[in-house]
């Protein structure tokens, strides 16, 4: 708040934060974080000890319910690995919900969705910087990833009974190196052309704001070229 001009001083902050309902505070390499100003705000009367009990008991509720507390050997959370994690069960659910989250903004002449009955024998390309580099999928906030739970485009679109060709095109979301030739092969041999554009958080990111919502670098261009 301080460098959107909101407040003056981490205890204005801590206030301000406190007031309206916020009981957490990221600061992660701060030594000097806001809310280590809440006891200089209680003692100067600017928030109520009621009100700090209020803001920190849901957060020792949440800590109580996933056993923080508890001897490892009473907390059932501990003993989860990878194959509760990445069961059948919760990778299906997760694609349910990845599925859900897809928003289709235009469909001309119906195109999608691809029907693995239509694909035998089809030519299908998948190009872009996002086709086939899994550290760019992931945002802000992100688990690591387990590299064989991680299904790019090109992945994701092999195992359908098409004949799958890729290109990059370039390598980084910054796209500042771009092979034309390689985009334009993939492309013009193809009967569905696949492209995988966006910003990624080498481009944007918390506190990495762009400058406008133009594709970076030669993304647009190798666009126009995969579809022309």
């Amino acid at each position: 708040m301080l460098g959107h001009h909101y407040t003056r001083t981490f205890l204005e902050t801590a206030v301000a934060s406190m007031n309206a309902g916020c009981n957490l505070e990221l600061s992660y390499g701060m030594r000097n974080n806001v809310f280590m100003h809440i006891p200089q705000a209680l003692v100067m009367g600017n928030i109520t000890l009621q009100m700090l009990r209020d803001r920190v008991r849901p957060l020792f509720y949440t800590r109580m319910r996933l056993g923080e507390f508890d001897p490892p050997a009473m907390n059932p959370y501990s003993t989860l690995d990878l194959s509760a994690v990445q069961s059948p069960e919760h990778r299906n659910l997760s694609l349910e919900a990845a599925v859900k989250s897809f928003v289709l903004l235009k469909n001309v002449r119906g195109t999608l969705p691809l029907r693995a009955r239509d694909l035998p024998g089809k030519r299908l390309a998948v190009v872009g910087p996002f086709a086939d580099n899994p550290r760019v999928l992931f945002g802000d906030y992100a688990p690591v990833p387990e590299p064989r739970y991680i299904y790019t485009p090109r992945r994701g679109l092999e195992m359908l009974p098409a004949n799958v060709s890729f290109a990059a095109g370039c390598r980084e979301p910054q796209c500042q190196q771009y092979s034309r030739a390689e985009v334009v092969g993939a492309a013009g041999a193809a009967d569905v052309v696949v492209v995988c554009l966006g910003t990624g958080t080498d481009v944007e990111t918390e506190a990495k704001d762009r400058r406008d919502l133009s594709l970076p670098g030669h993304q647009l261009e190798l666009l126009q070229d995969a579809v022309q």
